[in-house]
């Protein structure tokens, strides 16, 4: 019953503007953060619907003491989601009383509008688009279990392995109880959109972590092996964070910074539930943090995806309907944030490879940040290609723009996203990832030497399972 009374409170205050969704929902403490923001998000996309079934039902005058933004959760949990989850409380067996009427009126309005279907009834702007069909993708985490071990337990309970995806049409044609193995990263499952495991024992004991495959590729594109020293800049919710775990076998040191203590506090939930070890975390601002500090002078990895506009998000539109994009005095402020936290970045003596992230889609908060970066850096550091068969490169603003990521529902089948790659000259590029040595911005009067081709470990996929 807590997790109805929690998103009927989240409703109440996006329709006050106490705040986002997002925001409101951390500022809940519930335990399950991602089981909330999913219930709220869907009852907020299907909130005239369920306006017009209960006025037409009579459930408010009905029940006098029920509040209407709990009757709203109630309902779309009776008729359009999993029906209820637990006891149901005290409010169960008064919402079932009208359970006969609620349901004819549903049927009735879908008559009315002759429709079939409960998704038909929304608006034409809220009705799933290539957002709401990305799949949902599943990282094992290999501190606790392996990809085989997590394959295994899925066939057991009735799923179809269908082996590893050779094309973005295997993913996109995904149904029913079929499942598949990433193409590109070894430790990715992907499930068809909408599957909802957060309720799976394996997702429950942090042997699986639900993130999208935009978001797994700052951590795998980092590639520190097991024994580095890296910092998470803006660390907070903590999925790759504990992605870097993962990558370095929990040997090393992983220094995480965020300001907001209670995305902090969730995120050593989320941390300890995945079994690391290696994570120091710290409520502070990154542009804080000295890089002449000697606890910091082995780290050689840094991992940046700071605040942004989050305009590449699946569920931005469900936060913010009819959200336009973000304004100019938004977008500046945020790519001066941006901008000061990159540079910030590469001032640490020891850094070798860094990669910079959003989960944007405007040009002012990735490419450039990156080439502003590139033109204070003195020549430095480099953008370095990686992943060339990605199917969606950078924006040609400035030379080499193409050797970033951009992601989106329509070209990747995943949230929207940006990545770079910098790396301090003298250093090569991995050669499991990149063609060559990506452009500088900066006059350089001295041909380049030829260095040794390094490999960098790009992690574990089969650990032992637990």
């Amino acid at each position: 019953m807590a997790l109805y009374v929690a998103a009927a409170a989240v409703l109440e205050g996006v329709e006050n503007r106490q705040g986002s969704i997002k925001g409101l929902v951390y500022g809940r403490r519930f335990q399950n953060v991602k089981q909330l923001y999913a219930l709220v998000c869907e009852t907020q996309r299907y909130s005239a619907v369920l306006d017009a079934v209960i006025a037409s039902a009579g459930l408010l005058r009905a029940e006098k003491k029920l509040r209407p933004h709990l009757a709203k959760v109630l309902v779309y949990e009776l008729l359009l989601g999993r029906g209820f989850r637990g006891s149901g409380g005290r409010w169960k067996p008064l919402v079932a009383r009208h359970q006969a009427r609620l349901k004819a009126e549903l049927a009735r309005l879908k008559v009315h509008r002759s429709v079939s279907r409960n998704e038909d009834l929304l608006e034409l702007a809220s009705r799933p688009g290539p957002a709401l069909q990305v799949p949902r993708f599943v990282r094992v985490n290999t501190l606790k279990t392996c990809s085989d071990d997590a394959i295994d337990y899925f066939k057991r309970q009735g799923f179809s392995y269908q082996g590893r995806a050779s094309s973005l049409e295997d993913l996109r044609t995904l149904k029913g109880k079929h499942f598949l193995l990433d193409p590109l990263l070894p430790e990715l499952l992907v499930f068809p959109a909408q599957t909802d495991l957060h309720e799976h024992p394996l997702y429950q004991a942090g042997h699986l972590i639900l993130q999208d495959k935009a978001s797994c590729l700052p951590a795998m594109l980092l590639a520190p092996p097991p024994g580095s020293h890296v910092i998470d800049a803006c660390a907070a919710p903590g999925n790759k964070t504990s992605h870097v775990a993962a990558l370095l076998k929990n040997q090393g040191k992983i220094f995480a910074f965020d300001l907001d203590a209670k995305r902090l506090a969730s995120m050593a939930t989320l941390l300890a539930r995945a079994g690391v070890s290696c994570c120091e975390l710290a409520e502070k601002d990154f542009l804080a943090v000295s890089p002449s500090d000697q606890r910091y002078r082995q780290v050689q990895y840094i991992l940046l995806d700071p605040s942004c506009s989050g305009s590449g998000m699946l569920t931005r539109q469900l936060e913010e309907p009819g959200a336009c994009a973000p304004s100019k005095k938004r977008l500046h402020a945020l790519a001066g944030f941006q901008q000061r936290a990159l540079c910030h970045a590469l001032t640490f003596p020891s850094l070798q490879r860094l990669v910079y992230s959003t989960c944007s889609l405007c040009q002012e908060e990735n490419e450039d940040v990156v080439r502003n970066a590139l033109q204070n850096s003195a020549g430095t550091f480099r953008l370095v290609p990686v992943l060339p068969s990605w199917p969606h490169r950078g924006l040609g603003t400035f030379p080499g723009a193409e050797y970033c990521l951009r992601a989106s529902p329509e070209t990747t089948l995943t949230g929207g996203f940006f990545i770079a790659v910098l790396e301090r000259k003298e250093v090569s590029s991995s050669a499991s990832h990149t063609e060559a040595p990506g452009p500088e911005l900066t006059a350089s009067p001295t041909p380049k030497r030829k260095k040794k081709r390094r490999k960098l470990v790009a992690g574990a996929s089969t650990l032992p399972g637990t």
